[in-house]
């Protein structure tokens, strides 16, 4: 990076004014290079939830807020769900290129050439309780793969990351397949290397070894488009998180098991489930008639109802994600005979309410990709539990490109965020009897 403009700061309790460099991006805001701070001032920034800074230079993903745009290496996301699978879309993450026809054939087979894991974790799975929730044992398995996959953690060798890469992507559907089948106490699927990645997910998913499950080509288009759609969304918390353990030299698998966890999270990978569960709650206290009722208690500070499925912290306008999962929902209703499905109405006729009424409209609180990717999913026969599940795998192959794209950067170190701190100042230990 070569800066072209500086910035000055100014000091009101006499500290010397400081210059700064101000870096540009090929696309989106300006940033202010301010790592010599504290050695030239003694001071540290304040911003909490990092809202203000840029933690890392990245070319992998770009959002815009409010232009409602989200981009892959630069690719509108529009256009990567329509023309593109999610392959394809691995691909690009990881190399920064879409692949063509030769590049294509080698990386699904590699990929699907490393989907079983090693035959000793299905005793791993014994270890947890049959009602555990999916995304406990999901993480606990993602850490354990280091324990079977000794020859690609060292992070400095470029082929190891590679490989380390590919074994997640291709892995991440056998383990969520696994951890789901466990809970239902049904045998384990192998996955068959002969399908597409996401037929071969969903055979692991809902196929038995009674009879042959036959892929239905709408509904594998559907999750491979969800699984387009979350595949990365650039500095959020969970992909901070992979970083940020990335940056101690952890080995991937670790890396990717934190992020996993961070995905738990409700505020961060529980929307869509969030959101069915509100859709429910309206349908049992009466449905589209008692929207009204409920819209009334959204805009009551006092009531705590939330809309859940609308607005989002980082769109600002129109989640571009949200039009490609209305058109997806409605391909799979009526794939399903499901066109009238009581859900799916409701959740049109709440979007319409929402888009119509100023409350909502001037706080530009629009679908988002949450609203509708929870009733394609539960319309596929995906339960509520596994949701985040789906994410996680999805959003693999974000997290293990940016990982490798840190461990590459030259001016990386390891993350160290710094404090206001507000406590005690120092003072002394009283014997027991003076306290």
């Amino acid at each position: 990076m070569t800066a072209q403009k500086t910035a000055t700061l100014t000091f009101s309790d006499g500290t010397p004014p400081v210059e700064f460099p101000i870096y540009e991006g090929t696309i989106g805001p300006d940033v202010v290079d301010i790592r010599k701070l504290y050695a030239q001032t003694g001071k540290f920034t304040y911003d909490p939830g990092f809202m203000s800074t840029a933690a890392c230079e990245s070319r992998i993903t770009y959002i815009d807020g409010d232009k409602g745009e989200l981009l892959y290496r630069g690719y509108p996301i529009e256009q990567l769900a329509v023309n593109c699978d999610y392959l394809e879309t691995c691909y690009l993450l990881l190399n920064g290129e879409l692949p063509n026809a030769e590049q294509r054939r080698d990386f699904e087979y590699r990929v699907m050439h490393h989907t079983m894991v090693h035959e000793q974790m299905t005793r791993f799975f014994q270890g947890f309780r049959r009602d555990a929730h999916p995304m406990a044992v999901l993480v606990g398995c993602v850490g354990a793969l280091s324990a079977f996959y000794h020859d690609s953690l060292d992070i400095n060798d470029p082929e190891h990351r590679f490989v380390s890469a590919i074994r997640l992507i291709a892995k991440m559907p056998t383990l969520v397949a696994a951890a789901y089948k466990y809970s239902m106490g049904q045998p384990l699927m192998y996955p068959r290397n002969d399908l597409s990645y996401t037929a071969n997910f969903m055979r692991m998913m809902f196929g038995t070894p009674c009879e042959e499950y036959q892929p239905n080509d709408v509904l594998v288009r559907a999750l491979d488009r969800i699984l387009i759609l979350h595949a990365d969304h650039e500095q959020n918390a969970s992909t901070s998180t992979v970083r940020l353990a990335g940056s101690s030299g952890a080995n991937p698998f670790a890396c990717i098991a934190a992020g996993i966890a961070t995905l738990w999270g409700p505020a961060h990978g529980g929307a869509n489930e969030a959101c069915l569960v509100m859709l429910d709650e309206i349908q049992k206290q009466g449905g589209i008639e008692k929207i009204g009722e409920f819209i009334d208690k959204v805009k009551d500070k006092n009531s705590g109802v939330k809309l859940m499925g609308f607005g989002h912290r980082v769109y600002k306008n129109y989640d571009p994600r949200a039009k490609l999962m209305e058109e997806t929902c409605a391909e799979v209703l009526q794939e399903l005979g499901l066109q009238n499905d009581p859900t799916f109405a409701l959740a049109m006729k709440l979007e319409q309410i929402a888009r119509e009424d100023d409350y909502f409209v001037q706080r530009k609180l629009y679908p988002n990709v949450d609203f509708y990717s929870g009733i394609v999913q539960k319309a596929l026969g995906i339960p509520v539990s596994m949701f985040t599940c789906i994410f996680a795998l999805a959003r693999t192959v974000g997290w293990i490109a940016q990982w490798g794209e840190m461990i590459a950067d030259p001016d990386q170190k390891i993350g160290r965020p710094r404090q206001l701190f507000t406590g005690p100042v120092r003072r002394d230990v009283k014997p027991i009897a003076e306290r």
